[in-house]
């Protein structure tokens, strides 16, 4: 594939390279680039589909549902992994192992997944360099180094085998299901977000923003998966999970918003929790049941847990936990809307 390099004007290229006479923290990024790209950009996207066997729209669908940036079909832009990657992929589709209806959906779950995971990693990873190097550029230039060669490599096999992992957990979760509950099952979905968070965040700087919002998705994530239940997704000061038993639902939920929260300094949440059918679709959760625990949240006072009235039932015989029926009330979407108060039943 070497003869089918093609060289740019550098205002033509999306992604200028330095030139001659290269400083030491762009001789670094340089470094990195090539190091978490394979090696340099050596083809266009014509001639990258072209040697990948796929068609040049089909290329172009693939890289944008990724999450990438689009570029011109002539811009030298793609390696040799990026070649061998779509290559790779185009065999799971031709073998059926991948329904095609289903290559991009999976491809932007992907995407999406990695594109946050990357933009925090290597805004913490940017931020120690400067913190041990400070402006020294030198000093930069090898802490970009040596997250190349000793990083990155070990933060990939993590990667790797905590992906693995996850799909045991949920292979362990699917298999005993019937094929009409794979995309859809009853389970109950929760929503726990933070009290008076737009307040705060008028009066709080923003390194004591960042020190709240991890604390508030450290200790959340830990309860969860804790009590058995999955963490869907953070939402800035809302966190949003499921949980297959209506008992774990409610260890959980108790358990975010114990009153000792404070002593910890922890932010002081309010938790809303519904039951019912549930459409899972690229790791999301769709369905009434997911709109009525964010309405049920917006109704709960700080400190609180409000439930539907399918999940008060499915708990009607804890002795453990206390459910106190509310009078009914008016909410976007619900004109008469029950709730039951729950709480940990007193020793």
């Amino acid at each position: 594939m070497g003869a089918q390099h093609t060289e740019l004007a550098a205002a033509d290229d999306p992604f200028p390279r330095p030139g001659p006479g290269l400083q030491p923290v762009e001789m670094a990024a340089e470094q990195l680039e090539e190091a978490l790209l394979g090696g340099p950009r050596r083809y266009s996207r014509v001639q990258a589909a072209r040697a990948a066997g796929v068609s040049l729209d089909r290329c172009r669908r693939i890289w944008l549902a990724l999450g990438f940036a689009d570029v011109d079909d002539d811009a030298t832009v793609f390696t040799d992994g990026d070649v061998a990657a779509l290559r790779a992929w185009n065999s799971l589709i031709v073998s059926g192992k991948i329904r095609a209806e289903g290559e991009v959906p999976h491809a932007r779950a992907i995407g999406q997944t990695m594109s946050r995971l990357a933009d925090w990693q290597i805004r913490e990873m940017v931020t120690r360099i400067g913190e041990v190097a400070g402006t020294d550029e030198t000093a930069r230039a090898v802490g970009v180094a040596e997250l190349t060669d000793a990083v990155l490599p070990v933060v990939e096999s993590l990667q790797a085998y905590t992906w693995r992992r996850h799909l045991v957990a949920a292979a362990g979760r699917i298999a005993a299901v019937s094929p009409d509950e794979l995309s859809a099952a009853t389970m109950v979905v929760g929503f726990a977000d933070i009290v008076g968070y737009t307040s705060t965040v008028r009066h709080t700087g923003i390194n004591e923003l960042a020190v709240l919002l991890e604390s508030f998705e450290e200790n959340a994530a830990e309860t969860i998966v804790s009590n058995q239940g999955r963490v869907v997704k953070s939402l800035g000061d809302e966190v949003l999970f499921v949980a297959d038993t209506a008992r774990d639902a409610a260890e959980i939920a108790v358990r975010l918003s114990d009153p000792g929260r404070a002593s910890h300094d922890l932010p002081e949440l309010r938790v809303g929790m519904a039951l019912g059918r549930v459409l899972t679709r690229l790791g999301d959760v769709y369905g009434p049941a997911v709109n009525l625990a964010s309405r049920l949240t917006s109704l709960a006072r700080p400190g609180a847990v409000l439930v539907d009235k399918e999940l008060a039932q499915a708990l009607r015989d804890e002795t453990d936990y206390r459910l106190r029926v509310r009078r009914p009330t008016a909410v976007r979407g619900y004109h008469h809307l029950r709730s039951w108060s729950l709480r940990r039943r007193a020793e």
